[in-house]
């Protein structure tokens, strides 16, 4: 799991509700080469390793939010999505936005319904 770039949880229980922060393409402190694609699934895959430390996964996804600088970006962000999530298919917003921490491209926020 990254650190956060902010003074915020990673993930907030309440009730069986798993609030994830957005998430960005980092990993070791810094984002990731090649473009939006790579972003969002290093962001998904911190998404993911922030679930597990309550113990859910991608499956228990209920509500993702992504925000894009571009929303030309859209069409290659919901093939990647489609890559990460499977035939999951929580409920979704897609956002455009002027700037994202770091100069992210994209940034995934998720909520998770999990009783463990």
């Amino acid at each position: 799991m990254s650190t956060p770039v902010g003074p915020y949880s990673p993930i907030v229980r309440a009730g069986d509700f798993l609030i994830c922060s957005g998430q960005i393409g980092i990993a070791d402190g810094a984002l990731v080469p090649g473009g939006l694609i790579a972003q969002f699934r290093q962001a998904v895959a911190n998404a993911e390793s922030v679930l597990a430390t309550e113990g859910a996964t991608l499956d228990d996804v209920v509500k993702a939010t992504v925000f894009l600088v571009h929303m030309d970006d859209f069409a290659a962000m919901n093939n990647a999505y489609v890559e990460c999530f499977g035939d999951s298919r929580p409920a979704r917003s897609a956002v455009g936005v002027a700037a994202l921490p770091l100069g992210a491209l994209v940034e995934i926020e998720l909520w998770a319904h999990s009783a463990v």
